[in-house]
């Protein structure tokens, strides 16, 4: 039976650069960081406590990553301090929160122009 989530994808030209937005602007942990050769590592990172991980997986080792698209939620306890906190740390927001009947939103891009979704 599966328990859980494991990990989740997004596909990145420059996996230094985005393990450093993840860890200083997200605020994330560095869960795993192995080689996998010349052409990039498997690196995961993920809010502290979390059981789901993200992995920053390089094109490169890709064909088809033009075609892998994320839709990631990630969920806040007061989205409100997440977002100033965000971006105080450089995050690119689409937009102010908005509020609609089933609680907050906003948007908000990685340095590789992969779009995410907080909600609170």
């Amino acid at each position: 039976m599966i328990t859980k989530i494991a990990t989740a994808a997004i596909y990145v030209e420059d996996q230094q650069r985005s393990k450093a937005f993840w860890s200083e602007k997200a605020g994330f942990h560095i869960v795993r960081e192995t080689p996998m050769g010349a052409s990039g590592s498997w690196i995961e990172v993920a809010p502290f406590g979390a059981e789901t991980a993200l992995v920053i997986y390089p094109r490169s080792m890709m064909d088809n990553w033009s075609e892998l698209k994320p839709s990631l939620v990630f969920d806040c306890e007061d989205i409100g301090a997440t977002y100033e906190t965000m971006k105080r740390n450089g995050v690119l927001f689409q937009g102010e929160p908005k509020t609609m009947q089933w609680g907050t939103y906003v948007a908000f891009v990685d340095e590789e122009g992969n779009s995410f979704l907080l909600k609170g």
